[in-house]
């Protein structure tokens, strides 16, 4: 099936949903390790917009969400969930499923370009957002066209070397606190402005949440070595990433060197994964700076000494399907 967006017609989104607010779930109210069945939908335009999941939900599923704090990501929530403040609901008028869904969120996702930290997105903007969509008439989306056109897409399956391997479960209640500061020597990043940024095949690393944190590719002298972990302290905050290549950060982004271990990439994934499950505590109110990250404590694995112990974390990632492709 072919697309031909000339002949599709527009339609404010207001009259194919219901624009409402969603029931804050705070922070302080979730347990960072919980394995519940319902998700948590926050401003993050990753991973389905998913930061964890709990045992309790506030918002029926089946419905659209929109990031009105910056992006105006647009992700659909099959299943009842929870959310975050600047997280807006849209609920279908019409007998949604999750192929018309996914069709609709491409589209409303094209209309992110509009916003910036500058012109955030509100329910009154999403309300008069007009998309284009294929039609039946005049007035009538072509509903059927969208499930059918998605159903239509293939995708080659991604496949893993390695086999199923037993290694102890995660014990997180047995796991000890360490500050990050004890464990890594920071460095912050630098400013740079767009002005003084031209296209090369350098990484430029931002405040974002994809893209392993790369924002551009600049001609420029990389100002941090590799073999280490940043994360975002501004903008997408506590999103941490491993970093395997020479780079320039931005001044949102902090810098972590291993101090007196040696660090590697299936253990940075792991500790990068703990980072992120402690971003909860913190937003564009109160961000991550350079001194409380230093104080921030984090639980680990630990040796019979009480001791961080890198070799189950190496040996962990190790052992995950799809690890081969790292």
């Amino acid at each position: 099936m072919k697309l031909d967006a000339s002949t599709w017609k527009e339609f404010y989104l207001e009259e194919l949903f219901e624009v409402s607010g969603t029931k804050t779930t705070k922070p302080d109210a979730l347990n960072e390790y919980s394995t519940g069945e319902y998700p948590y939908v926050t401003t993050k335009s990753t991973d389905n917009a998913v930061s964890g999941y709990y045992d309790f939900y506030t918002e029926n599923g089946n419905v659209l969400t929109i990031d009105s704090a910056v992006t105006g990501f647009c992700s659909y929530q099959a299943k009842n969930f929870s959310a975050s403040d600047h997280v807006e609901k849209l609920t279908p008028k019409f007998a949604l499923n999750r192929h018309v869904a996914l069709f609709l969120t491409t589209i409303v996702n094209q209309e992110r370009y509009k916003y910036s930290y500058g012109r955030k997105c509100n329910q009154k903007k999403i309300r008069n957002t007009v998309i284009k969509l294929p039609a039946i008439g005049k007035n009538e989306p072509d509903w059927d066209f969208m499930e059918r056109y998605i159903r239509t897409l293939r995708h080659k399956l991604i496949t893993t070397k390695i086999k199923p391997k037993y290694i102890s479960p995660l014990k997180i209640d047995e796991w000890k606190e360490f500050l990050l500061g004890d464990l890594f020597t920071f460095r912050k990043g630098k400013r740079l402005t767009k002005q003084d940024m031209i296209e090369g095949r350098v990484n430029f690393l931002g405040a974002i949440s994809e893209n392993n944190g790369i924002r551009q590719l600049i001609d420029i002298e990389p100002m941090y070595k590799p073999n280490c972990i940043t994360v975002n302290y501004n903008g997408s905050v506590g999103e941490a990433f491993y970093q395997s290549s020479p780079f320039w950060a931005s001044d949102d982004v902090n810098v972590l060197y291993a101090k007196n271990w040696t660090l590697n990439k299936y253990i940075a994934l792991f500790i990068a994964a703990v980072i992120k499950a402690n971003r909860y505590k913190f937003s564009y109110g109160r961000k991550w700076t350079l001194d409380k990250m230093k104080e921030s404590p984090i639980k680990l694995p630990v040796t019979a000494k009480s001791e961080p112990d890198w070799d189950y974390m190496e040996k962990y990632i190790k052992a995950l399907p799809y690890s081969d492709k790292i």
